[in-house]
């Protein structure tokens, strides 16, 4: 058993809001529920001590506030009654006969009908547990903005009476490559951005969907790719500059991660993974290796860009190309993206540049790269750069 509330809350919140959800049907009763229940153990256990089942003794108070809150709506009278007779037949909570509903909550807060960034928050809320200010930061928006957001998406939730529940097996890959999606972008928005708690959160609840879905092997490829990326988290970023793949100290990079990156990896390939993922996974693990096999990191782009037809891979490939074919190939590939203001595609064109000798033009795409940089550690490697070409 978790010795700390705090390690608790980690493993029990997704758990708790669920069961909630399916005892009274609604998401934002279950989370201020919830929530209430946690705070109450916080003045509670400290003096009462810590109970012997933990989640029962949340999820009996939790559906107490819960029964409290819908006692003040009259909407809801039927489902007080329904409550109240599950609370006079379940007064103590038999730990054992609550089901893990982790998996219906996620698919729920990563419904097709919400707004994509309305099933990150919620999803980051309802099954990681970070309160609206902790998603506001991390997504760099108001705490009102964050609030307003998430009010919606639960009210469209309540309002279209969107089901609680796994897909039926012919819906099931679709929605499920829309959970996979919205743990993908928490991922990429921790790990480019330097959160680190954002990423691990990511890579927390991929293990929880991972080991709920466990014949699914995207998800394992998925979870695989993560850990591959993160494992060089401690080298990215020295003397608060961003450092490249190539300039990385290896010494640095987690071998527990590498080598459990690979392991899921394996697996999942021996389990029949495809797509993006497990070729992304694929890559990653080629780029842990010393000397990186280029060739095949280019062959295996070639084989991700067929398969999303992605501007951004092509970019990725690019960088690729210019170690296996030189930096003019890479900038004849990169010259002819449609990439608009995405700051990667000028940060790279400014490096080949740089490589190309043509100090002028990188100068300049280094000025454009710095007006769209987001960290301080990006600006600052890109300003490094940008110093090296007149020295």
């Amino acid at each position: 058993m978790p010795d700390s509330l705090a390690e608790i809350f980690r493993a029990e919140w997704a758990r708790i809001v669920a069961a909630l959800v399916r005892y009274c049907g609604d998401l934002h009763i279950a989370e201020d529920a919830a929530q209430e229940a946690f705070a109450a153990a916080a003045v509670r256990w400290p003096v009462d001590g810590t109970p012997n089942v933990p989640r029962a003794w949340l999820l009996t108070t939790a559906r107490n506030r819960a029964i409290d809150r819908l006692r003040r709506d009259r909407n809801l009278s039927e489902k007080l009654r329904l409550l109240q007779q599950q609370k006079a037949s379940e007064a103590v909570v038999d730990t054992s006969s609550i089901p893990d509903e982790r998996l219906e909550l996620m698919f729920l807060c990563c419904h097709p009908a919400l707004a994509p960034e309305a099933r990150v928050g919620l999803t980051l809320r309802a099954v990681g547990g970070l309160d609206t200010a902790e998603i506001a930061r991390a997504f760099l928006v108001s705490e009102e903005t964050m609030k307003r957001r998430l009010t919606r998406a639960r009210t469209k939730i309540r309002d279209a009476g969107i089901p609680f529940g796994v897909p039926d097996e012919h819906l099931l890959p679709a929605r499920l490559d829309t959970v996979i999606a919205v743990l993908y972008l928490i991922f990429n928005q921790g790990y480019g951005d330097g959160r680190t708690d954002l990423a691990a959160e990511a890579i927390r609840l991929t293990r929880v969907l991972d080991g709920l879905l466990p014949e699914r092997p995207r998800v394992t490829a998925l979870l695989a790719l993560m850990l591959l990326h993160d494992s060089r988290r401690a080298a990215r970023v020295r003397d608060g500059q961003i450092v490249p793949l190539a300039d990385q100290d290896r010494s640095l990079w987690d071998v527990a991660q590498i080598a459990e990156g690979r392991a899921l990896l394996d697996g999942a390939l021996a389990r029949g993974a495809d797509g993006p993922y497990a070729l992304q996974a694929a890559i990653a693990n080629l780029q842990t290796e010393d000397p990186i096999d280029w060739p095949s990191v280019a062959n295996l782009y070639d084989a991700l860009l067929r398969e999303t037809h992605s501007a951004v891979v092509a970019l990725n490939r690019a960088v690729a190309i210019a170690e296996t074919d030189g930096p003019a190939a890479a900038l004849a590939i990169v010259d002819a993206l449609d990439l608009g203001d995405y700051r990667y595609l000028h940060s790279t064109r400014a490096e080949l540049l740089h490589r190309l000798g043509d100090t002028a033009a990188a100068r300049e795409a280094y000025d454009r790269a710095l007006n769209l940089a987001t960290t301080n550690a990006e600006r600052q490697f890109l300003h490094r750069r940008r110093t090296e070409l007149t020295q």
